[in-house]
């Protein structure tokens, strides 16, 4: 394995994406949406990250990039269309940075992600062909549709009324798992989430009830 898989926790980190055409748009977004603080050094801008300028999502260096734009910075993504400024991105920058197109040059590499609500799927071939990982990912979505994300919104909260409700450990570890087994998933898919839900509650309910005689 040549990269350690990590979540990083981005909120109000500085992040710097050096480019401002669509391959540095989907990155920024990407990194806005982990609530990171983003500086974007660029020249120009593609209209979407205009509308994120007016906004004031993303701070805006409108120029080339220079030695020292970097300082302070946490993370960065080198994204230009001239491999010279990318490199010399790679060579000036902290101990987190991604070259896009140039995994030698990068000391973390993107995932293809799939996201549903609470749960993040992240996929990577170490840089060895990003179309495999976008594949896999489209294999994947298909497996893990939105009711995923609602789903486990409603295990996040059944999780919680067990832990308050199910003092009897095995009991409730017997319950918790029951929510998350295969078996739950395939009939997740099967039979919707509104069966899934209501037969899960019964069950809590049942469960509780035992427990108060």
């Amino acid at each position: 394995m040549e990269y350690y898989p990590a979540f990083l926790n981005l909120k109000e980190k500085q992040a710097v994406v050096v480019g401002g055409g669509p391959i540095a748009e989907r990155k920024v977004l990407m990194l806005l949406r982990a609530g990171a603080a983003v500086t974007v050094i660029s020249p120009l801008l593609t209209d979407r990250l205009r509308k994120e300028k007016l906004k004031k999502n993303i701070r805006h260096i409108a120029r080339s990039y220079r030695q020292g734009d970097l300082a302070g910075s946490f993370l960065v993504i080198a994204a230009t269309d001239k491999p010279s400024v990318n490199s010399q991105v790679a060579l000036d920058g902290p101990s987190l940075v991604n070259v896009v197109d140039m995994p030698e040059q990068c000391t973390f590499i993107a995932p293809s992600i799939i996201q549903r609500g609470l749960l993040t799927i992240a996929i990577s071939t170490g840089g060895a062909s990003p179309a495999f990982s976008k594949s896999i990912r489209k294999e994947l979505e298909k497996t893990y549709g939105a009711e995923t994300g609602a789903y486990l919104r409603f295990v996040r909260t059944m999780r919680r009324k067990a832990l308050a409700c199910i003092h009897d450990k095995k009991r409730r570890e017997q319950f918790l798992r029951g929510l998350v087994s295969e078996e739950a998933l395939q009939r997740l898919r099967s039979q919707g989430i509104k069966l899934v839900r209501q037969a899960a509650q019964e069950r809590f309910l049942k469960i509780s009830a035992n427990a108060l005689r």
